[in-house]
């Protein structure tokens, strides 16, 4: 089995990446202390810098292949050209968006075309509700630029909770990052898995899990939905897809002693 590849039941996962920053854990956390990030083996690198990634996931289900987020689209993003190592875009029967940050819509079109010319695409109606607002869209270029040519070619669909995807993989509302933020559950086959989206940015919450990102838009909603959410993925041992974990964002989270801890696979 390839690295980037995993089967849960009847459903394939495929990893896809757009890049891998390297900054300082203090800019997207700026409430937490150095110190508390070298508590992470292999984390940091000797300047104290961490690799992110901007991850996304390709998913088969019932003979469709499923686009779940689009990267971030920069001169040096990588997703269009990992997915064409790995498939063809062109195939791709849905793009589903876990949100409407930036870093999730991006490879939407590339000079006003799709870059997935024969799918739909499906964001949840209450993100679209907020990142829409008139007031709010006027300061986020990439909604003028990615998301509302998709109304305008009518190729975009809204979810609302609950959404059934396929018969395998169903939206569940995890709020907080941004106000609509899903996850998609996976039950194929006896087997289970969880796309986590945004809900955690980095594994140093696995055990940080009150930590939320300058990116939060509402902090204290994030913070309850990360708890609600990490404590059952533990308990229940469900394998998870993180976008921005390690490549291939594939893993676990686990009690290890006292901690809970990120176990990537």
């Amino acid at each position: 089995m390839p690295d980037h590849t995993i089967t849960l039941g009847n459903v394939e996962l495929i990893s896809l990446s757009d890049g891998f920053p390297l900054r300082s854990p203090l800019t997207p956390f700026p409430d937490t202390k150095i110190e508390q990030w070298r508590e992470f083996p292999g984390l940091l690198d000797g300047n104290d810098q961490y690799t992110s990634r901007y991850g996304t996931v390709a998913v088969r289900s019932e003979g469709k292949l499923i686009i779940v987020d689009t990267g971030l689209q920069e001169a040096d993003g990588t997703l269009m050209d990992d997915m064409k190592a790995k498939g063809d875009p062109a195939a791709v029967d849905l793009v589903v968006f876990t949100h409407l940050h930036p870093d999730h819509v991006g490879w939407n079109l590339t000079n006003g075309r799709p870059n997935f010319p024969n799918a739909r695409y499906l964001a949840p109606r209450k993100d679209w509700d907020y990142w829409t607002q008139p007031e709010v869209a006027a300061g986020a270029a990439h909604i003028t630029n990615q998301m509302l040519p998709l109304q305008d070619l009518n190729l975009i669909d809204l979810m609302d909770d609950g959404y059934k995807i396929t018969g395998e993989l169903t939206t569940v509302p995890t709020p907080g990052h941004t106000p609509g933020h899903v996850s998609i559950t996976i039950a194929s086959a006896g087997e289970r898995g969880y796309i986590l989206g945004d809900v955690a940015h980095n594994l140093a919450q696995a055990h940080y899990t009150d930590w939320c990102p300058i990116f939060d838009i509402e902090p204290e909603v994030s913070r309850k939905t990360r708890h609600q959410v990490l404590d059952m993925l533990e308990a229940e041992g469900i394998m998870v897809s993180a976008g921005h974990f390690p490549h291939p964002g594939f893993g676990h989270f686990v009690r290890v002693a006292s901690r809970r801890v990120w176990q990537g696979i």
